[in-house]
């Protein structure tokens, strides 16, 4: 196969970063791979360096007031994708997936458009009906929660799939902490970043329920952009920030994971699944996790982790007094997390997967020479073959120059 993987993020782009990476990394033993990323950001960067993969210098211009360069960016694309012909484009968030439905305009053949759905953000409405309609062949959800979401848009067209993601626990295991000169010091942490939706500022509410004697044996570590004024006032105001540190954005987190007892991830909002969580756990840290989406469905509740309610203060007090109480039960669960991982987190499950979801998709693509009416599910096509048996693809992107439903879409549910 011939793929084309597409991010709008410039900067870190977090668990976006890493979804591409390892995918068009494992990909690429089997299948050529191009990545196609904005000049300035870490995935773009991070591609260059490993041998085999073909990286693209691509702008995804977003907003009306960018109109020209978002016409010169898709006359880059187009003329990108009419040079390699590739057979199936995965982007991962609308301003990307946007700019490919316009570069693929009179492009024949085009290839087949897959598209992860990595966050809980909204997919209601005109925009998504046309784009689920005109421009997706098959969508992947990260975990089982966003799958039954996608069933309430205008995507369960698209028979969404899940495919959970993987870590490399080869990369991420056990490592030795560095001595500690207290050892009743409990550090907690996580790597997920410092966005307000990542919920760690609710540790302020937590800790201010546990005794003061329990509070000052508790450190925190967060890795990831500084935090806001805003935060670093409510951490003032509550006397905690010589308890909370944070080292920056780091290119190696496992130093840090190292230092660790035991990890969280506590957001209430976008969050779907966690390339935070599973990294943590592979390297043999329990952890504890709301039951906000995805979250839960990487934790084995009591074995592995805690699960706690959205701003849960109380049961997350409860859960790090248990840390403090007993270090043998928090040493217990991380080996149970590292198995965990182990079994069912690996990066070649991860890409072994996709990569089948690629391989049934292609099988059942129409001809390019069938024609398909406005009602016709690209799911329900014949499964046609080419020549020598090999996967034929689209013809030509069939879709009017604005958006457009032929038929009322569901509004989903509130929570979307």
């Amino acid at each position: 196969m011939k793929l084309l993987y597409t991010n709008f993020h410039s900067g870190s782009g977090g668990g976006h970063t890493t979804y591409i990476r390892e995918l068009a990394r494992g990909l690429s033993v089997r299948h050529e791979v191009h990545v196609a990323a904005p000049e300035d950001s870490r995935l773009l960067r991070e591609v260059r360096a490993i041998p085999g993969l073909h990286a693209f210098a691509q702008p995804y211009p977003n907003g009306l007031r960018t109109l020209p360069a978002r016409s010169r960016a898709c006359a880059r694309l187009h003329a990108y994708l009419r040079e390699h012909r590739f057979d199936i484009v995965h982007v991962n968030g609308s301003a990307d997936h946007r700019l490919v439905i316009a570069a693929l305009r009179s492009l024949q053949p085009r290839p087949l458009v897959v598209l992860t759905k990595h966050n809980t953000k909204p997919m209601r409405g005109l925009q998504h009906a046309w784009r689920a309609r005109f421009g997706t062949d098959k969508v992947i959800a990260v975990c089982e929660f966003v799958r039954r979401q996608l069933g309430h848009t205008p995507y369960r067209r698209c028979q969404p799939e899940t495919v959970y993601n993987g870590v490399d626990t080869a990369f991420y295991s056990p490592a030795e902490a560095p001595d500690r000169s207290d050892a009743r010091q409990l550090w907690i942490g996580s790597n997920a970043g410092t966005a307000d939706y990542k919920g760690w500022t609710d540790l302020v509410a937590a800790l201010a329920l546990l005794t003061p004697d329990e509070r000052d044996r508790v450190q925190v570590v967060i890795a990831g952009h500084p935090p806001s004024a805003a935060q670093r006032q409510e951490l003032a105001r509550a006397g905690l920030q010589d308890r909370f540190h944070f080292p920056g954005l780091l290119d190696d987190v496992r130093p840090m994971i190292a230092r660790l007892d035991a990890g969280f991830v506590l957001s209430h909002d976008i969050e779907t699944i966690s390339f935070a969580c599973r990294e943590m756990m592979a390297m043999g840290k329990p952890v504890m996790v709301t039951d906000y989406a995805g979250l839960p469905e990487n934790i084995r509740p009591g074995a592995d982790g805690w699960i706690v309610p959205v701003h849960g203060y109380a049961a997350m007090a409860e859960a790090l007094r248990d840390m403090l109480n007993d270090r043998g039960d928090v040493l217990r669960r991380g080996k149970a997390a590292r198995d965990h991982a182990v079994a069912e987190f690996g990066i070649g499950t991860f890409v072994d997967h996709t990569e089948a979801v690629y391989a049934r998709l292609l099988q059942r693509a129409p001809t390019f020479d069938s024609k398909l009416s406005p009602n016709q599910d690209l799911a329900s096509t014949d499964r046609l073959s080419g020549e020598e048996g090999r996967p034929r693809r689209h013809g030509p992107m069939q879709m009017p120059d604005m958006p457009a439903s032929p038929q009322p879409v569901a509004d989903p549910p509130s929570a979307w």
